[in-house]
Parts: C-alpha cells; structure tokens; sequence
C-alpha cells in the first residue's frame, strides 16, 4: 500500500535526530500517529508490531537508557515480529514507512539498533521473550541546536555520505555495474535506496537487475556477529521501503517474491533476500 505522502520529497527531507526539545508530542500530533501506526502494513505478510511509550506514563518507575546518545526525547517507538525468514526484513519495512509518515508531519526521529537498554525498553513496552525486538526510535521535536555528542557522531559515521551508484547497483552479475539509462523508470527507486539510512551508515544493500526483476542481497563483513547480521536484514527492510514506496509513487507495477535459481554467483557474505519483479502477477 503507497503511503499518503509525498515519497521522494519525504525521504530526501529525512535527517537522524538525537537532539529533542524535551516537551511531549501534541494531543493532534499523537492521535494521528496513532491512527497512522494502526493502519501500516508491508508487502511480506509479516505481523509486525509498533509500540509507543512515554516517559511520563511509566508507572513503575522504569528507566529509558540510550547510552548517552540521545537528548531531551521524552517518546519512543519500538517495533516487534515474529521470528520467520521475512521477519526483520517486514519490520524493517513497516517501520522506516512509519519514519517517513512522521517526517512528514514535521516529527523528528532516528533508527537505534544497539544504542539502547533493550532490557529496559522489553519491560517498559511490555515486550515478550518470543519477539525478535530489533529497534525502536525516540520520536519529538528537534531542537535547533545539536548536541556535541551528535555532532560528533555524524562526523564520525559520515552520516551525510553514501556509496556510488556503481558500487551497489548491478546488471546481470556483480562484475557489471548498472547504469542510470538501463534503470531507466526504476532510476528513482533505487537511487532512494542509496541515499537510505543504515546501522553505522554501512549501506549492507546490493541489487543485481537480471530476467525481468531487480534481485536485492544483503552483504556484511567476514567477522560479522549474529546480530550485526540481523541488524543487516533490518537496514534491507528499509531499503525495500524505500524502493517500494517510490515504485508506488512513480506507477511502477511489480511485486516481491523470492526466487528459486536467480542464475547469479553471488559473492562471499553475501546473502540473497528477495526479488522485485518487475511484471504484474
């Protein structure tokens, strides 16, 4: 389902907030995310999950840490799924469109896939053993100023940098970098998923075009942990979001789904995730 919004215009506008002014969201501005929130969904049939929680309403006494990282939020959304193969990639798809959504309404956000008591956030918003819990993000208004320690994270993670196309975008095998011209239509699209946010702006996502689809991957480094791999997935989900949302805007028909033999050598941690076909069903 295409988001309400303008797409391309959003995603561009879409910058990492740590800094928030400390006051709580408006009474219009939480029923709207609320009513938008009960109305996500993703093209991979995931039961994904937002939560929203308030410092202020915490009747226990919890604790909210972000490690220093963030500033004066007094709001959070996580985002749960159910452990299956499209899990994490569902989540985060569904949750980068919630990003979008409140960018839009002039809200200021930012992923956090590691920086932060996932202890804390589990009992806060009630999260059970079972669920795969892979972020959540404070949601607010931004301050004018940013704080040293953001600053010196953007500056750190390059925050405003992003590969070249050629170094993502393929034709046919991974020796063969895909031009602008032959994406044609699908231009836009990808060029959405290169400007996309990822865990330590590692860009993890590859797409190869071959037979009438585009063929996304995900790639990481040999050392990589478990859990950095399933950030990895999460970072495609984003990806996919924005691919699929700007598909949308442009008219673009197609659909997801994971093929069989894509007749494509794939290099060393690597993985395949899914295929955009670009024919109707």
């Amino acid at each position: 389902m295409k988001l309400n919004i303008p797409i391309e215009e959003t995603i561009k506008k879409r910058v990492s907030t740590r800094t928030y002014d400390s006051k709580n969201l408006s009474k219009n501005d939480k029923e709207k995310l609320m009513n938008e929130i009960s109305q996500l969904t993703n093209p991979f049939g995931e039961n994904v999950r937002i939560h929203l929680i308030e410092k202020d309403t915490l009747s226990n006494g919890e604790k909210l840490g972000t490690y220093g990282v963030i500033k004066g939020a007094n709001t959070f959304l996580g985002v749960t799924v159910d452990k299956s193969e499209f899990g994490l990639i569902a989540a985060g798809y569904q949750f980068e469109n919630l990003v979008l959504i409140a960018t839009d309404m002039g809200l200021a956000t930012v992923w956090l896939a590691a920086t932060f008591s996932r202890a804390q956030f589990e009992k806060a918003m009630d999260i059970q053993k079972d669920e795969l819990f892979p972020a959540i993000s404070p949601i607010g208004y931004a301050t004018a100023k940013k704080s040293i320690t953001e600053s010196l994270m953007r500056k750190t993670m390059k925050s405003d940098k992003r590969k070249s196309w050629d170094e993502i975008f393929f034709e046919s095998s991974f020796e063969n970098p895909l031009s602008r011209k032959a994406a044609n239509e699908y231009a836009s699209p990808l060029e959405m998923i290169r400007v996309a946010p990822s865990a330590t702006n590692a860009q993890p996502w590859r797409v190869v075009k071959k037979q009438g689809a585009y063929h996304f991957f995900e790639t990481h480094k040999s050392n990589a942990s478990e859990d950095e791999k399933m950030i990895k997935k999460v970072d495609l989900g984003i990806a996919l979001s924005h691919f699929h949302q700007t598909a949308l805007e442009h008219g673009l028909a197609g659909y997801f789904e994971k093929w069989e033999d894509i007749g494509i050598a794939i290099p060393d941690h690597t993985n395949y995730i899914i295929s955009w076909n670009i024919e109707e069903k």
